[in-house]
């Protein structure tokens, strides 16, 4: 599934705006993306952990369409390995970070983190500059 998905991120900050000002909370927003090798067997499986650019880098190398759940608002793809087998892979674009960089103003949050800012993704940062009014802080 994805790193965040929406759905779940808008439960969680529904219930921690209920019992913390919401002034005192910042959203994580996940900068890395997850390589699942298939089939999935929980407490078994591992996922390779990757960057949103290797990610799409290594959609167009398998040469796959890239998908878009709507209700998790995150993209996925499938491909196979040279090995043979199928992996899943779920990453974050500028659509699926809009979305949760959305969710600050609507909930009133005092602002965000980045989860591995050194994974540079250059989509995160303009869709950062098109929402919000970015300051230098010294």
């Amino acid at each position: 599934m994805a790193t965040a998905p929406l759905n779940s991120v808008r439960r969680v900050l529904a219930y921690g705006t209920s019992v913390i000002d919401p002034d005192k909370i910042l959203m994580g927003m996940p900068n890395y993306a997850y390589d699942w090798p298939l089939p999935y067997v929980k407490g078994e499986t591992k996922a390779e952990t990757i960057s949103n650019v290797e990610a799409i880098e290594r959609g167009v190398q398998h040469n796959v369409t890239i998908q878009f759940d709507e209700a998790s608002q995150a993209p996925f793809y499938y491909y196979t390995a040279a090995d043979g087998i199928e992996h899943a892979v779920w990453f974050d674009d500028a659509r699926s970070m809009n979305a949760k960089y959305r969710l600050i103003p609507e909930f009133g949050l005092s602002g965000s983190g980045v989860w591995q800012i050194m994974n540079y993704f250059p989509g995160a940062w303009l869709v950062v500059n098109n929402l919000f009014e970015v300051a230098k802080v010294l």
